[in-house]
């Protein structure tokens, strides 16, 4: 099993850190910065083997290369962004595998967000990376990709298992909720969920991880039933100001 490091950075991004403990082997996810990485790491006494980024923006590799000087790491990411992502040194897509110590990762091709952007799904954790697809009650804008190539993707990931922990890169959970009850007006799922979420907020304490089985019934975006209708509703998010 994996053991999860969360690192808030920036203004609400999340950068984690995944150690196998057997092997001593550590890897960091999309490493928006390096210096609170290499400072958790170092505090934990754990070695940074490598760095699995899911796609090229630059608030999830803006770290990689000083990290990768720090550690001699290898970097994965996206093949269909290698040549977007800083030190890149293995390009993956669906199909191909990715593991720290003992524990095996698959890739998962999830473009919108970006074109290329990927998702690393840890089966024996119950553990899934998936950057900026997948929120907390949200999914990404569509910056590069279309709204049935995001409904394609999120198809993917609701095909997980429900307990799967869903470690998505940003603390955008209760601006996600304020859309969703608006998406499903009248949906207790969401009603409970938001309540809880800015409880937990009010706490200073982190909505994420969720957990697909939880995402299934709150997040307005996984439950679209067809292309379009997620399109509508992700306009509609973009344009929200509640």
């Amino acid at each position: 099993m994996l053991k999860i490091v969360q690192i808030p950075v920036l203004s609400d991004n999340y950068v984690y850190l995944a150690h196998h403990e057997a092997s001593g082997e550590t890897a960091v996810i999309d490493p928006a910065v390096a210096s609170p990485v290499l400072a958790e790491a170092e505090r934990r006494r754990w070695k940074i083997t490598q760095i699995l980024n899911t796609h090229w923006h630059p608030d999830h590799v803006g770290g990689n290369a000083e990290i990768k000087s720090a550690t001699g790491c290898r970097i994965t990411g996206p093949a269909g962004e290698r040549d977007r992502i800083t030190a890149i040194d293995r390009a993956v897509s669906e199909g191909d595998t990715v593991s720290i110590g003992a524990d095996e990762g698959q890739v998962i091709d999830v473009p919108g967000h970006t074109a290329g952007h990927n998702a690393y799904y840890f089966a024996g954790s119950g553990v899934l990376f998936c950057g900026d697809t997948l929120f907390a009650m949200g999914c990404g804008r569509l910056f590069e990709g279309t709204p049935a190539q995001m409904f394609d993707s999120l198809g993917k990931l609701a095909g997980l298992p429900d307990d799967t922990e869903v470690y998505c890169a940003h603390e955008y959970t209760e601006a996600n909720g304020r859309f969703a009850l608006t998406a499903e007006p009248g949906n207790a799922a969401i009603e409970a969920r938001q309540a809880e979420v800015i409880a937990l907020r009010a706490a200073g304490t982190p909505t994420v991880p969720s957990t697909i089985g939880r995402e299934r019934e709150t997040n307005p975006f996984l439950r679209a039933k067809d292309a379009a209708e997620l399109g509508e509703r992700r306009a509609a998010k973009d344009a929200f100001r509640g």
